[in-house]
């Protein structure tokens, strides 16, 4: 690429700028899996920006067809989103549902499937509906759309197999117990190679996954500088899982909108090689903390910030191991 990574690892790098410039730079066919998720076309603006809903698909469209260009032939593009409501009144907006139908029948992708992040510890929202009037339920669910672009991207449903039920584990145990091999009512056919034990349960297009994470290195080097964290952070497992089941050790990822840098933290810990864009400079300069260890002092992660805010470009492994053999 022709501008210069922010801060870098042997794996990856993450750029400040406008994701559209930054995406134009980049080879075409040549990128395995895109993962973002987009500010959401909320009512109320918010300090990470957004766009009003009117402007929103035509703003989103940009980002698709660049990204159809840059992408492989077997590689992916998934699009967290979340709902909203219209303006002063308790019904659904619809524009999350325009987003597959535009990007399929206008820019030229496939929906490869439709999945659906339920998150159980989302708050209450909106409150005027919910918390005052009482008169709709708590959104909780985020639509996951993945995009392809052919019919048949690069996937492996058994990097991603769940564990198996208590129910299902007796039933590897003592498979002639359970059930007989026949075909059901239902037109399936059970046959004997049900009862083999394929390592895990595949998994369903409903993902269950708290965002509550508190922990982590940079929550804790934000909290030390005194810095806000990113307000719309994804947790950890919602990447994994996609990067596990869309890609390969070695294979290129990219967040468009990257916020904190989930994404690339977990591409790095994946073996994934990882490309991180975001226009606001303190999130990126903050998201370094991600592949930070917890133990440096304030006065360095102090200097690696103000470092990043000035422009520099930092290299994180030289970094770590100057640390280390300071130690």
């Amino acid at each position: 690429m022709q501008s210069i990574a922010s801060y870098y690892t042997s794996f990856g790098a993450s750029y400040i700028g406008d994701s559209l410039n930054l995406l134009s730079e980049l080879p075409d066919n040549s990128i395995n899996l895109v993962i973002t998720s987009p500010p959401f076309a909320l009512l109320r603006e918010k300090e990470y920006g957004n766009k009003s809903q009117d402007d929103y698909l035509e703003w989103l469209t940009q980002f698709a067809k660049l990204i159809l260009k840059k992408l492989k032939e077997d590689g992916s593009f998934v699009m967290d989103i979340g709902g909203a409501y219209q303006r002063n009144l308790p019904s659904r907006s619809l524009y999350n549902f325009k987003v597959p139908i535009i990007f399929c029948e206008e820019v030229g992708f496939y929906l490869a499937e439709d999945f659906y992040w339920y998150n159980p510890s989302k708050l209450p929202s909106p409150i005027e509906w919910v918390n005052k009037r009482k008169i709709r339920v708590k959104d909780s669910v985020n639509n996951v759309w993945w995009f392809s672009k052919t019919p048949f991207p690069k996937a492996d449903v058994t990097k991603v197999l769940s564990p198996y039920s208590e129910r299902m584990q007796k039933l590897l145990e003592n498979p002639e117990k359970f059930y007989k091999p026949k075909i059901r009512p239902s037109g399936h056919d059970i046959g004997e190679s049900f009862g083999n034990d394929n390592g895990g349960a595949i998994p369903s297009n409903l993902l269950q996954i708290s965002n509550s994470e508190s922990n982590g290195n940079y929550q804790a080097a934000c909290k030390k500088l005194d810095l806000k964290t990113h307000p719309a952070r994804f947790p950890a497992k919602l990447p994994e899982f996609f990067i596990k089941f869309l890609t390969n050790p070695g294979d290129i990822v990219l967040d468009i909108f990257a916020g904190s840098n989930t994404t690339g933290f977990v591409a790095e810990q994946l073996k994934r090689k990882w490309l991180s864009f975001d226009s606001c400079s303190e999130y990126v300069a903050a998201s370094i903390f991600r592949f930070i260890p917890k133990d440096f002092n304030e006065k360095t992660l102090t200097s690696i910030y103000k470092n990043i805010l000035n422009g520099n470009s930092l290299n994180v492994d030289d970094m770590i191991l100057a640390q280390f053999q300071t130690v």
